[in-house]
C-alpha cells in the first residue's frame, strides 16, 4: 500500500509516493520505490495506483530504466533482418532525423500520450511524411507492449493533424494536380524526342507508356523485353547504396508482373538496342549485366538522373510541375479516361492495395464530370 507525502521545492509544494514492490531474491525483502514530482495529492494517488497495477500485472522493475533508444535497438536488431537494403536506409534515416532526437533518451514508461501528440504536431508543421514517421515510431511502442515493457501504447489514439496547406487556399494558388493531361503529355514527349538522346527519350516513353516505377525501369535488362510477344517483365528494382548498385526483387507478388507494350515503344527500344551495341563496340566495353538503360557502357543510370532531366525540361518549357512518380499517376489517369477498368489499372501498375488505384480513379472521375458539363453546354448552345 502506497504512502503519500508533501515536500517543498524551489517551484513550491509537490507530492511524492512510496510503495513496496517485488521481493529482492538476494535479501528476501520487498524493495521500496519512490516517485516524486506530482503537483497534487490526487495526481500522486493516481500514479501510485497505476504503478501498483503494473506490478500486479507482472511487469518487472528491470524495465523501469529502459529508454526508447534501448527498445529501438532491440526491435531493429530483429526487424532489420526481414527488410531490404533500400527499406533499411529509409527507416534508419527516419529514426535518425525525426524520431530518436525526440524520444531516444526518454524512459519508455515516462512517455505519455500527450507528449506523443505534441511531437506529432511539431513534426507535421515541417514534414509532409509525418504519417510514415508515426507508423515507424509505433512499431517500437508495439514491440514494447508485446515484450511487456509497457502496458499501453502511448501512440494509440494520437492523430496526425492536417497541414495548413490543406485548409488554406492562397491567392493565385495553382491546382494541386500531380499528373499531366493528354495534351501536356504529348508536348513533353515531343520535347524529349527533339532535345534528349535516344536513350533518355526511350526511358521517359517507357515510364509513361507502362506506368512502371522508376526503379523498375532502371533495373530492366534486355532479357525482360519480349520483342516477339510485345511485353516487358517487371520483377526487380534498382537501388544505389554506398556507391554500388543493387538489383532487388520486387516487394510484393503484385509488383512482379508481365505487361504489354505498344508497337511504337517496342520500335523505340529496338533502335536503342542497336545503338547500344554500336556504342559498346566503339568503346570496346561490354554490358555484362545486359542492362537496358546504361551509362559509361555498362553501369545503370543513377536513380536521380531522370529527376534532374525532368526538372530541367519543366523549367525550360514552363510545363505543369510534376515528379517522376507523377508520370506513373499520369499513365493511370489516362488509362481510366480511355475506359480501362479499375482492376486492369491495378494489375498494370502492380498495386497490392486496390485503394491506391481507387484514389487515382476518384481524381479522374472528377475530371470526367467536368467534361460531362461541357458536353451539356455545347448541346444547349447548338
Amino acid at each position: 500500500m502506497a504512502s503519500f507525502q508533501r515536500y517543498s521545492t524551489k517551484k513550491g509544494q509537490m507530492w511524492l509516493f512510496k510503495t513496496r514492490t517485488v521481493i529482492d531474491p538476494s535479501t528476501g525483502k520487498a524493495k521500496q520505490t519512490t516517485r516524486r514530482g506530482f503537483k497534487t495529492k490526487k495526481e500522486a494517488i493516481k500514479a501510485a495506483n497505476k504503478f501498483e497495477q503494473e506490478i500486479e500485472s507482472g511487469l518487472s522493475l528491470q524495465y523501469d530504466s529502459l529508454t526508447f533508444q534501448d527498445v529501438f535497438d532491440q526491435w531493429y536488431a530483429n526487424h532489420s533482418k526481414t527488410i531490404k537494403v533500400s527499406t533499411k536506409k529509409r527507416i534508419e534515416s527516419m529514426f535518425k532525423k525525426h524520431i530518436l532526437p525526440r524520444f531516444g533518451r526518454l524512459k519508455l514508461k515516462e512517455i505519455t500520450r500527450s507528449y506523443c501528440q505534441n511531437m506529432i504536431n511539431e513534426i507535421a508543421e515541417s514534414v509532409s511524411s509525418v504519417n510514415d514517421i508515426k507508423i515507424q515510431a509505433n512499431q517500437v511502442f508495439k514491440y514494447a507492449t508485446k515484450m511487456d515493457v509497457i502496458l499501453k501504447n502511448p501512440l494509440d489514439h494520437v492523430t496526425v493533424p492536417k497541414q495548413k496547406k490543406e485548409f488554406i487556399n492562397e491567392p493565385g494558388q495553382t491546382e494541386d494536380r500531380k499528373y499531366w493531361k493528354k495534351d501536356e503529355l504529348k508536348k513533353f514527349l515531343a520535347i524529349t524526342k527533339q532535345e534528349l538522346s535516344l536513350r533518355d527519350h526511350a526511358c521517359f516513353q517507357l515510364l509513361i507508356y507502362t506506368g512502371a516505377r522508376k526503379g523498375e525501369i532502371l533495373a530492366l535488362t534486355w532479357d525482360d523485353i519480349d520483342f516477339e510477344v510485345g511485353s516487358v517483365k517487371l520483377s526487380k528494382t534498382l537501388f544505389h547504396a554506398e556507391g554500388k548498385h543493387i538489383f532487388q526483387t520486387s516487394k510484393t507478388k503484385e509488383s512482379r508482373r508481365l505487361i504489354s507494350l505498344d508497337p511504337q515503344t517496342l520500335e523505340l527500344l529496338k533502335k536503342l538496342r542497336i545503338e547500344q551495341k554500336k556504342d559498346n563496340l566503339a568503346l570496346m566495353s561490354t554490358n555484362k549485366e545486359n542492362i537496358v538503360f546504361t551509362r559509361d557502357g555498362s553501369l545503370p543510370l543513377r536513380a536521380s538522373y531522370l529527376n534532374e532531366k525532368l526538372n530541367i525540361l519543366i523549367r525550360k518549357h514552363n510545363l505543369h510541375r510534376i515528379t517522376i512518380h507523377g508520370l506513373r499517376h499520369t499513365h493511370a489517369s489516362l488509362l481510366f479516361e480511355a475506359g480501362a477498368s479499375i482492376k486492369e489499372v491495378q494489375e498494370r501498375l502492380g498495386h497490392s492495395d486496390i485503394q491506391m488505384t481507387m484514389n487515382i480513379y476518384t481524381h479522374v472521375t472528377d475530371y470526367l464530370k467536368e467534361k460531362t458539363a461541357e458536353k451539356f453546354q455545347r448541346y444547349i448552345e447548338l
